[in-house]
């Protein structure tokens, strides 16, 4: 049986990949890509960890597999901007530069099919941990980790029990931004700055927590990322913006077709 034709977009945007690391959701991002080819896809940062491949190499197949579909993608002629965030800042060293068909860009304007403009950026530089304390971001990453790995173990005795799946990680990433004050301004700063450029909407990645909704006039879109969520924001050609949470989709995919039941006979008297 022949696959279906792959769903065509007008742009991609995908943040927070993480390859490099165990979190990486290698397996479903590459089916995802499989699933969806756009004319242009905007890589929101964090892309590859670099802040984890500095202390211990960690590079399955699938991961690379990943790598050579975007690559495959930019062949057949798709555009690749790729925007870097804090894990993979060492790319801003090349900020302006082409390598092999995709742009380094430490930010982006993006003209939406409803003909406006959207800011695209990672948005670390408005996480107060990331910009000045910086000890207390890698510290917050390694907790983070930690979890992820506690979330697999306590997920496993949670399916055996009959119950959903419950993010863990997901949970105390959100409880430390809101102890530093942080995700509560965090969408509130980056529609500001959307507004300070003339946009109507900015699109971002960093707290991996997708979103579409608007602050004070401005559009404020999130990618999400490709740990937990699996999510990725799209731009059809009418202009439409949604976003997509890959996960439930196979999960509705795999939901059992409700079999209508026949209508009761009547009998007569």
């Amino acid at each position: 049986m022949a696959e279906p034709e792959p769903i065509r977009l007008r742009t991609l945007f995908l943040s927070d990949l993480h390859l490099g690391t165990t979190g990486c959701q290698a397996r479903l991002l590459l089916e995802f890509l499989r699933r969806y080819e756009a004319d242009t896809i905007f890589l929101v940062g964090d892309i590859v960890d670099g802040w984890r491949l500095k202390s211990g190499w960690y590079w399955p197949q699938e991961q690379n597999d990943v790598v050579q579909k975007l690559l495959r993608k930019v062949r057949k002629g798709a555009r690749l901007i790729y925007i870097p965030g804090n894990h993979d800042e060492f790319l801003r060293d090349y900020l302006g530069l082409n390598f092999g068909s995709i742009e380094i860009a430490e930010r982006a304007i993006h003209r939406g099919a409803d003909g406006r403009d959207y800011l695209v950026m990672h948005g670390d530089e408005f996480d107060v941990v990331v910009a000045h304390a910086r000890w207390l971001a890698h510290l917050g990453d390694w907790a983070y980790e930690f979890a992820l790995w506690s979330n697999r173990i306590l997920n496993h005795a949670r399916r055996r029990l009959g119950l959903p799946y419950w993010s863990l990680s997901a949970w105390a990433k959100l409880k430390v931004k809101n102890a530093v004050s942080y995700i509560g301004n965090f969408e509130t700063f980056l529609a500001a700055e959307a507004r300070t450029h003339g946009a109507a909407g900015v699109i971002c990645g960093h707290i991996h927590h997708a979103a579409d909704r608007e602050i004070e006039g401005i559009r404020y879109m999130n990618c999400g990322d490709w740990v937990e969520s699996c999510t990725a924001l799209a731009e059809s050609y009418d202009g439409t913006f949604r976003i997509i949470r890959f996960v439930d989709d196979l999960r509705a995919e795999e939901a059992p077709k409700a079999v209508p039941m026949p209508a009761p006979v009547s009998r007569a008297a």
